[in-house]
């Protein structure tokens, strides 16, 4: 089962990236701040999966549908029970009656280990914030049953904008070759299994031709194009956040399209706009244009269930 599922690559990956980083790199996290983020990562989704399953839709709809309810056996005016909080308590009944299963959970483990590796923050209430909004975001904006944000990349973009207390260190990985080439290597092995490396390569190739151009009309030296590509927050973007497959577009000119538009966005904010943090911005703002490509270009959507996927290609 290890081998199967990608995820299981990914949790293993992230986790030796973020010890290698806290030992080798002298990051400043606290190890109380990874903790608190799997930890409400790995809440959240519970609780999430408990209120929409069964397709029962948002919390909203949850704590108003329906009638009052009341006791048969009681005066209806004087013991009606309100209707919010007749459903409330179906919720929370839900909540603490939904087992809790290893499978659903690994999204969530992924999604802490990506803000612990990219996000910095000084106190728990944003990392809650940051993590929660992030798993939540799944459930809350969905199309046709996909959701189209990355949950990390929201997670981060939504506690820069929200607090004051958040921000991402681009070059905390420093631009040393044998990071890239472990991230190379590491990233490489799981878009093999999820099939995904056509969107990493679009990206960065897309990427890296624009730096390229700039760095010719400056007359710059090839070492700072070298610096600008080889940043290790970078390349974590483009291997590991980028290519969600739940989330991105589903055909593969799809994905080439929406890659090469994140690219282009990256490299105006990046040096027009002088924004150290343009890819994690240009993601968020481009992610509901995978709705649109979607509908352009019809593929199955990927699923994790590999017999489920196979299933939906009739193969």
């Amino acid at each position: 089962m290890l081998r199967q599922d990608s995820r299981n690559y990914q949790i293993l990956f992230l986790s030796l990236f973020l010890i290698l980083g806290v030992s080798m790199r002298d990051w400043t996290i606290r190890p109380d701040l990874i903790i608190v983020a799997i930890a409400t990562c790995l809440i959240t989704q519970w609780i999430a999966l408990s209120i929409w399953s069964n397709g029962q839709g948002s919390l909203l709809n949850l704590l108003t549908r329906g009638e009052d309810r009341y006791s048969d056996n009681l005066d209806k005016e004087e013991f009606r029970i309100p209707q919010a909080s007749f459903h409330l308590f179906s919720v929370i009944t839900r909540i603490f009656s939904t087992p809790i299963r290893l499978e659903s959970l690994k999204s969530a483990v992924i999604t802490a280990l990506s803000l612990s590796l990219l996000l910095r923050v000084d106190n728990y209430t944003t990392m809650i914030i940051a993590g929660a909004l992030a798993i939540l975001s799944k459930f809350i904006f969905q199309v046709r049953g996909k959701h189209f944000f990355n949950p990390s990349n929201f997670g981060i973009v939504a506690a820069i904008i929200l607090t004051n207390d958040a921000w991402v260190s681009p070059g905390q990985w420093g631009d040393e070759i044998w990071y890239a080439l472990l991230f190379a290597g590491a990233g490489g092995l799981v878009l093999k299994k999820v099939g995904r490396w056509d969107t990493t390569v679009a990206f960065l190739g897309s990427y890296a031709f624009l730096e390229a151009v700039r760095n010719i009309w400056l007359g710059w030296t090839w070492d700072v194009f070298a610096h600008r590509m080889m940043s290790g927050s970078l390349l974590l973007f483009a291997l590991f956040m980028i290519t969600d497959p739940r989330s991105i577009p589903n055909a593969r000119i799809g994905r080439l399209f929406w890659a090469g538009a994140i690219a282009i966005l990256t490299f105006v904010l990046r040096n027009y706009f002088f924004l150290p943090t343009a890819v994690f911005f240009a993601l968020f703002a481009l992610s509901p244009l995978t709705i649109i490509l979607d509908g352009i270009w019809s593929f199955p959507r990927f699923s994790w269930d590999k017999a489920r996927q196979l299933k939906q290609l009739n193969v």
